[in-house]
């Protein structure tokens, strides 16, 4: 079985400082570059999502006036309204710079699109359209999956559920997750939710001894 490791979203507008920063999003970091190092000595390739959005898009409770924090709709879906974050071209949309983002084999960017969020790296949330992402892995024949990154109750979350759907054995390296927490159990249940569904929750260790 061939597998990838796939870093969530690893920006700077997630961690401390940032227009949607998460609790301690900056611990990931030294996490993810231990997971990327172990995947370079067994020859697996490391890939990362990066949120990209136009600054017109309209998930921003700026653009659709609306509450920061509250949910509404947008195109017929549940829209949960965020703060103007991982604009193109932004320092807030960039990877992390501790990040050792020279190793990435390739990164998908999602969130394009200013009509429809896209909190998974495969699809956007109507499961309309979808990334590189799943056509990439298929042409280097990997079929085994382990996901890092932020947030777990957000990103990471949708992005387990499709790779599962789309049939990739699952990992989620759970010490290089960080939750928003809207609520305080969200990335609990979010992390039962991905168990439930046929993931793996595995410690950094676990996965870099396999």
């Amino acid at each position: 079985m061939k597998a990838a490791l796939l870093l969530i979203d690893l920006q700077n507008d997630f961690c401390p400082g940032g227009a949607l920063a998460v609790t301690e999003g900056d611990h990931t970091i030294a996490i993810a570059n231990q997971a990327i190092d172990a995947c370079l000595a067994r020859h697996e390739p490391v890939i990362a999502s990066q949120d990209w959005h136009p600054a017109e898009h309209r998930s921003f409770a700026a653009n659709s006036h609306a509450q920061i924090g509250t949910l509404g709709e947008l195109e017929g879906l549940p829209q949960r309204w965020w703060p103007v974050h991982c604009v193109q071209g932004t320092p807030g949309a960039a990877f992390h710079p501790q990040l050792k983002q020279q190793r990435l084999a390739a990164v998908f960017r999602k969130g394009e699109n200013p009509d429809i969020d896209s909190y998974s790296a495969f699809f956007d949330n109507g499961h309309r359209t979808q990334t590189a992402l799943d056509g990439w892995l298929k042409s280097q024949g990997i079929t085994q999956l382990a996901v890092m990154g932020l947030a777990t109750d957000y990103c990471v979350k949708f992005s387990v559920l499709d790779a599962l759907q789309l049939g990739y054995s699952t990992q989620v390296i759970v010490e290089g997750c960080r939750g928003v927490n809207l609520q305080p159990e969200d990335s609990q249940q979010a992390l039962r939710e991905m168990q439930q569904a046929g993931a793996h929750l595995v410690t950094l260790s676990q996965f870099m001894h396999r």
